[in-house]
């Protein structure tokens, strides 16, 4: 039997009561460092990237200086936010497309934001959504596990989730409700120990009513 999914109208209400302000945590002052700072997010918190990108912006205000960057001394920067080796080659790699392809500017096509290194489709529609205010579906290990326990979607794919995502949403409000989606599941629906109790949702949400019904069943024996 299909899983029902929690009635939109009460997912809607709730985050909106709950995680009214829905910008990314991330801090940037443009386009290029959003996705500076969103590329050393990957298997790192936010509020350790907003730790490291003070020094960093100031040492490499734009594509330009970074792209100039030398490796060892980008290394040590980002060294605090893990996979530091890897994060400075996307890093440079990305900043030196930008300053030969695109003029130092960061493009604003996800066509073009997915040919630079360290730049998937979750990343570009970050900066989609955020720096460029494109209707733009964000879809993290957040939003999946948020959106599977509520019945919006099924799928484990990323690429899924975002088309199913989009289809139940107006694309106005793609980058604020997939936000909100990732918000709840960073501080409420967490992936071990869900913190139901606080949440406004649990009286319609699929997953919840199994588990309680789980629960209620072992209970009995």
């Amino acid at each position: 039997m299909p899983v029902r999914s929690a009635p939109l109208e009460a997912v809607t209400a709730w985050l909106d009561q709950r995680v009214p302000q829905s910008e990314p945590e991330l801090r940037y002052a443009a386009p290029w460092q959003l996705a500076v700072a969103t590329i050393l997010s990957a298997q790192c918190t936010d509020a350790r990237v907003n730790q490291v990108t003070p020094a960093l912006f100031a040492r490499y205000p734009g594509p330009e200086a970074m792209a100039a960057a030398d490796p060892l001394e980008l290394e040590a920067l980002i060294r605090p936010t893990g996979f530091f080796r890897a994060k400075s080659r996307h890093l440079i790699g990305c900043a030196r497309r930008v300053v030969s392809e695109h003029g130092g500017r960061l493009p604003d096509s996800m066509d073009a934001l997915l040919q630079l290194p360290g730049i998937g489709r979750k990343t570009a529609n970050v900066i989609l959504g955020n720096a460029f205010g494109r209707p733009a579906v964000i879809v993290d290990t957040h939003v999946r596990r948020v959106s599977r326990r509520l019945g919006l979607s099924r799928s484990n794919d990323p690429a899924r989730i975002e088309r199913e995502l989009a289809g139940r949403f107006p694309p106005g409000e793609w980058t604020r409700r997939s936000q909100q989606l990732l918000l709840h599941g960073r501080y409420v629906c967490l992936a071990r120990k869900p913190r139901c109790a606080e949440c406004g949702l649990r009286n319609v949400c699929p997953w919840h009513r199994t588990c309680a019904a789980g629960q209620g069943k072992r209970g009995k024996r």
